[in-house]
């Protein structure tokens, strides 16, 4: 996807100002990054040094729970970013959330994916670009600022359900007094659970008035964005990251999209595609990715591209590369890489 790709990053304006309250100037972390000192001037810069300013801060500060909990509470709401701030000034917890999903699109590297069900409300943080994973403590800042900003809207105390981290995210104990719940280190994916009830809950910070003039802006700059955008490559990318446990349908997607079923079938005619040929598409291109990761087994792999059981997973993979999934991460793995994998 086209804006997915981008490598301009967009530097919240209130970061160096956090990190000099903690301590840290900002030429230290730049030295540290090994970036030129003139960094800390540019309101945009590339995923790469993004991702080396978070690194750095880590390395400085130590411990990056440490980290993640200084920064999460010291950062000034006025210095939010619009798309922040329009979250900030919601109806409520839901209303921000769902604002925060939906213009982080304006502001990569990383996506985030909501659900609600039963008393739970699922949060998952992906990478647009998965072969640029972003550091454990820019991970940690996305979801701490997640129930920051509900605890700051609601003036309310509120705690996670259960936080997942796939890396270690230094000390636990530390994390789990901060989130108020059990934290889960070596998980398949980032992601925080939080209780649906808290959803409902009003922000006292509800700003009528500032969101009137916030999200026309918020919305047209979005609009404008996906305008640029090859529908089949939005399509696929919302698929891949719905795949999970089951298979994504058209009426969600078009949901997602802010359109009818009936236009984004149009819109995928004029591509030449249809919704069935980009979801076999986006199967496949996730199990190749999925099959060259010796940790996950075969099982593993159907359940994340929305296979129910293993057999229909093993036929729909012979029809895409003429062998089994088990033979074909041999090949591109080697048998001793992945002898623990079976």
């Amino acid at each position: 996807m086209k804006s997915h790709t981008s490598d301009r990053i967009n530097i919240p304006p209130g970061l160096w100002a956090g990190l000099c309250q903690l301590g840290f100037g900002a030429h230290a972390v730049a030295r540290k990054a090994r970036l030129p000192i003139t960094i800390v001037t540019e309101p945009v810069v590339t995923t790469a040094q993004y991702f080396a300013i978070w690194q750095a801060y880590s390395d400085l500060i130590g411990d990056t729970a440490q980290g993640i909990i200084k920064l999460a509470t010291v950062f000034d709401t006025a210095k939010y970013p619009p798309t922040v701030l329009a979250t900030y000034h919601a109806r409520d917890y839901r209303d921000a959330l769902n604002r925060m999903a939906r213009y982080k699109q304006l502001c990569p590297p990383e996506s985030l994916h909501i659900t609600e069900e039963g008393e739970h409300c699922t949060i998952d943080l992906e990478w647009l670009s998965p072969e640029q994973s972003g550091p454990p403590m820019l991970v940690g800042i996305t979801l701490a600022c997640l129930l920051e900003i509900g605890r700051r809207g609601t003036g309310q105390p509120l705690t996670a359900q259960l936080v997942e981290f796939s890396h270690s995210m230094g000390d636990v104990q530390a994390l789990e007094a901060y989130f108020g719940c059990r934290i889960r280190i070596g998980a398949k994916r980032n992601r925080l659970t939080l209780h649906r009830r808290d959803l409902d809950r009003p922000f006292v910070s509800y700003n009528e008035e500032l969101l009137e003039i916030l999200t026309p802006v918020l919305d047209r700059s979005l609009d404008e964005q996906q305008r640029n955008r090859s529908i089949t490559e939005m399509v696929k990318w919302i698929m891949k990251r719905s795949l999970t446990g089951g298979r994504p349908d058209i009426q969600a997607v078009a949901k997602e999209l802010g359109m009818s079923d009936r236009t984004l079938q149009r819109r995928l005619t004029d591509e030449n595609t249809s919704f069935k040929l980009l979801l076999t598409q986006a199967r496949h291109e996730q199990a190749r990715k999925y099959l060259v990761d010796p940790s996950l087994d075969i099982k593993e792999v159907a359940f994340l591209i929305g296979y129910e059981d293993q057999n229909s997973f093993y036929r729909a993979f012979r029809l895409w590369e003429g062998d089994t999934p088990s033979n074909w991460r041999t090949e591109h793995l080697g048998t001793n890489s992945i002898s623990g994998a079976r």
